[in-house]
């Protein structure tokens, strides 16, 4: 995709979208509400007509100033939000409604159904599935015709939180297994860094970054990035030399922040970066409160004296074994962004 720009009269969905995809590759597009995800996913697809801008894939122009190839012969799976599937079809049905009639249809719905752990619900009709298995029969009706490309407009947004995570992982392998090249729209910061190859994160209708999960989440490129894609903690520090000075102590900071010495900065640290220990060890801190999640807790701190104080919290596993009004010492370990 290069230069990809998209007006709704006087509203910019897209401006100047650049990217590209390799073989095989999942790309999560991630972003808020109204950021153009999913007029960029439309836009790819054919059922919206960009202003400017191309669209190849595998090598054939689908879209340019000059050149506009019909949704249906761009060879392109689409995954709507709710499955979509035809009420008035069955399972098999549905899957083969795409497959060209010479083909095999039987054999490669089969296939497909095995494929996505679906077989023996040939028969079914789509009120009979749950809403995790219309997604399935979705995906599945997606994959039979062996498209070049597979779009996923937030295919787990209608399900619950824990179904949501074994379907992420079957469709992730059903993905793989086939070798397709996909593109996930997703608002779910989760979903994006569990599933995705390389992320795209949207802003106003623009890429911000675009980069593998680790790089997105480590080093994001901005602070409303880094705010985006997981919990942080910000304090405020100047930075001296390779580190950056702050109410959490000299902390290193990652290459690529470095600006010139004596600037203020804000500092981002990730919960997980913080460990704490013994009243004597690190940085002197007051347990202000805890929050219990069972899997994991945030330990919520305050730092210094009330004149000059900053509060952080810090995620620990399990039930926190410290409580309101406790003294501990917080230490930071690896480092860490400034902006």
């Amino acid at each position: 995709m290069k230069n990809l720009s998209k007006s709704y009269n006087s509203v910019k969905a897209l401006t100047d979208v650049s990217f590209e995809l390799q073989p095989g590759q999942m790309l999560a597009v991630l972003g808020p509400s109204g950021c153009g995800k999913t007029t960029l996913l439309r836009s790819i697809a054919g059922f919206e007509i960009p202003n400017e801008g191309t669209i190849e894939i595998g090598g054939e122009t689908v879209f340019s100033n000059r050149v506009y190839l019909a949704p249906e012969k761009r060879r392109i799976g689409y995954v709507p939000q709710e499955g979509a599937l035809f009420p008035h079809l069955s399972v098999a049905q549905n899957i083969a409604f795409g497959l060209p009639r010479g083909l095999k249809r039987n054999e490669r719905v089969r296939e497909m159904l095995a494929l996505v752990g679906m077989e023996g619900f040939e028969k079914r009709m789509p009120h009979e599935l749950s809403g995790g298995q219309q997604q399935r029969v979705a995906l599945a009706r997606a994959l039979a015709p062996a498209p070049s490309l597979i779009l996923l407009d937030e295919p787990f947004s209608a399900l619950d939180t824990g179904l949501r995570a074994k379907l992420r992982d079957d469709i992730r392998l059903a993905l793989e297994k086939t070798n397709a090249t996909s593109i996930m729209v997703t608002h779910d910061q989760e979903e994006a860094l569990s599933m995705a190859d390389v992320i795209a994160v949207m802003r106003n209708g623009e890429i911000v970054q675009f980069a593998e999960p680790d790089d997105i989440y480590t080093t994001p490129k901005d602070l409303k990035v880094a705010t985006f894609v997981g919990d942080t903690v910000l304090v405020d520090g100047c930075l001296n030399g390779d580190c950056v000075e702050c109410p959490l102590g000299s902390l290193p900071v990652i290459h690529q922040a470095i600006h010139s010495d004596g600037r203020n900065a804000t500092v981002m640290i990730r919960p997980e970066q913080l460990t704490l220990g013994e009243r004597n060890s690190g940085i002197s801190a007051e347990v202000i409160k805890t929050t219990y999640f069972g899997h994991d807790s945030l330990v919520h701190l305050q730092i210094g004296d009330h004149e000059n104080s900053c509060q952080v919290s810090i995620r620990v596993l399990g039930k926190p074994q410290v409580k309101t009004g406790d003294i501990v010492g917080l230490q930071v370990n690896g480092n860490v962004m400034v902006y």
